[in-house]
């Protein structure tokens, strides 16, 4: 038990340590930093109960950020607290601590004990994610392969992982990404898999990470995935577009997956057993947004090009969005909010003739969140006018 650090009318503190301290609600004061008696110690996180006097440690879920040196941080609404890392740059200085959202509401519950979930958030939006499922046989991969090929710079596959030992020339993060299955165990425990599922002994799933790095690059990303796994990505926070590929036919299916030659009669049934379950579930609703009959390949890859916006009248104009422009935020810096607005002042004697003193940050945008990243944020340059009213330009 302790007292916690002072803070500012319950609103915002700048601490000139290694901790940080804001008040959510009328009982508890989150605190940041200050675990190691380090300053450039990871940041983390306690909980100090003022109606009992007492302090917790809540289980930390999602990407933590990494070292910082100091940092800043400002409650948003009653979900998320911002933190901002110093001596950062813009694609790793705004961390949102989540607190109170659907997300961590739902692994309390789970857990059992206090939860707080970090979301790295960025700047600017990317294209929403398409999940492409569909029985064995249907000619998905197929399909993704022709999207690649046509379209390099704008798509990018997520590469899952799996417990199992690579086979003849499967490299790691390329094939897959090979882990520990004690590992993979206790990943999923901590919430960083979208879908998983055990398969012969073996553990394969999609990562939270994994998609979210596609998007990092500014690329759209494409999940190849069964329905189970499609039903665990539409409970996520992940916005994704979902299409389900249909074979023309069950006898046609069954043709084509005799006709490849790869499998033996007792796999071959197995398959078809599996295909029946996903065809039936596949007519869920909600599940799925769109529904493609793979009767022709080249007639089906148009009908999916047209779905994504990629027909020929606009194959020249794509939706491929470019990265942001990196900026700099200083070691000393502070931070307030005004409506949806985050003011970050970062006037240090170093920045004095920079045309970059002070931004501010627009939230009225914001997607996504924990377990994966935080997107949609805007980043405007503040100017002061010669009365004093400061006067925001949007960054280009």
């Amino acid at each position: 038990m302790g007292e916690a650090p002072g803070h500012l009318q319950g609103f915002h503190l700048k601490s000139e340590g290694p901790e940080t301290a804001i008040d959510f609600g009328s009982n508890k004061t989150y605190v940041f930093g200050g675990m190691e008696n380090e300053s450039t110690s990871t940041i983390g996180v306690r909980i100090f109960d003022k109606s009992m006097g007492e302090w917790m440690i809540p289980t930390v879920l999602g990407t933590k950020p990494g070292p910082s040196k100091g940092h800043s941080a400002v409650l948003i609404d009653d979900e998320r607290i911002l933190v901002v890392k110093g001596d950062s740059t813009s694609d790793d200085c705004f961390w949102f601590l989540e607190v109170n959202t659907a997300f961590v509401r739902e692994q309390k519950m789970r857990l059992g004990n206090e939860t707080v979930a970090w979301s790295k958030g960025l700047i600017g939006e990317v294209e929403k994610p398409i999940v492409i499922s569909g029985p064995s046989g249907v000619g998905k991969g197929t399909l993704i392969s022709k999207l690649m090929e046509e379209f390099p710079s704008m798509f990018g596959f997520s590469v899952s992982h799996t417990t199992r030992a690579p086979r003849n020339k499967e490299q790691n993060g390329v094939h897959y990404h090979f882990i520990e299955r004690i590992v993979m165990e206790k990943d999923i425990e901590d919430v960083k898999f979208f879908e998983f599922a055990s398969v012969h002994g073996n553990l394969y799933g999609t990562s939270v990470e994994a998609v979210e790095v596609v998007a990092d690059k500014g690329k759209r990303c494409i999940l190849d995935i069964d329905v189970q796994g499609a039903r665990s990505f539409r409970a996520s926070s992940l916005e994704a577009i979902f299409i389900f590929i249909h074979p023309p036919s069950f006898e046609e299916l069954e043709k084509r997956l005799c006709a490849r030659g790869t499998e033996t009669e007792e796999q071959i049934q197995k398959r078809l057993s599996n295909a029946r379950t996903e065809l039936d579930q596949a007519n869920s609703p909600g599940l799925f947004d769109h529904n493609l009959v793979n009767d022709d390949l080249e007639t089906c890859y148009e009908n999916l090009k047209k779905l994504l916006g990629l027909n020929e009248a606009g194959k020249n104009t794509t939706t491929h969005k470019s990265l942001p422009e990196l900026f700099d935020v200083p070691l000393k810096n502070s931070i307030s909010k005004i409506d949806q607005k985050i003011l970050i002042n970062c006037g240090t004697a170093e920045r004095q003739n920079s045309s970059r003193n002070m931004f501010a940050l627009d939230l009225s945008s914001i997607k996504g969140g924990a377990p994966g990243r935080t997107r949609g944020l805007n980043v405007y340059s503040v100017e002061p006018s010669m009365n004093g009213v400061n006067v925001i330009c949007q960054n280009g």
